[in-house]
């Protein structure tokens, strides 16, 4: 894997991370997403969402060895797939959609997106650590 596509992976993460909570959630104000998840997606977890996405793009400019900060986002990205997994089946994303549109599509969509991005970050966590452990 390239660093151009690790950069951009983690710059696109990023603008996922921040640009999705601002487009879905309507600059928080959006509640119906709010609603259907108050602990995960209350108004504070959502900038949590913000905060990791600046992290990540912090990432995109390491120049060392991340394996360790890949590692560790991709299990962060792993409990949100989970936790969404879990929402899934214990809740109805069609009263979502009835109640807004947006908060509707943000929950169909977070879920596969932290899936995917879980994938690129376990992806360059390997690749990282294969380039620093001696082949034996």
């Amino acid at each position: 894997m390239s660093d151009k596509i690790i950069k951009n992976g983690f710059i696109l993460a990023a603008l996922m991370n921040i640009g999705g909570v601002l487009l879905f959630s309507k600059a928080f104000t959006n509640t119906a997403i709010n609603g259907a998840d108050p602990v995960v997606m209350s108004n504070f977890g959502l900038l949590m969402i913000m905060v990791w996405g600046l992290a990540y793009l912090g990432a995109a400019f390491v120049q060392s060895s991340m394996a360790y900060l890949a590692a560790a986002f991709a299990i962060e990205k792993l409990v949100y797939f989970v936790v969404w997994v879990i929402w899934m089946m214990n809740n109805s994303l069609s009263a979502v959609y009835q109640n807004d549109l947006f908060a509707g599509i943000f929950y169909t969509i977070y879920g596969m997106n932290d899936f995917a991005f879980m994938a690129f970050f376990a992806w360059v966590s390997y690749v990282h650590f294969s380039k620093s452990t001696p082949a034996g």
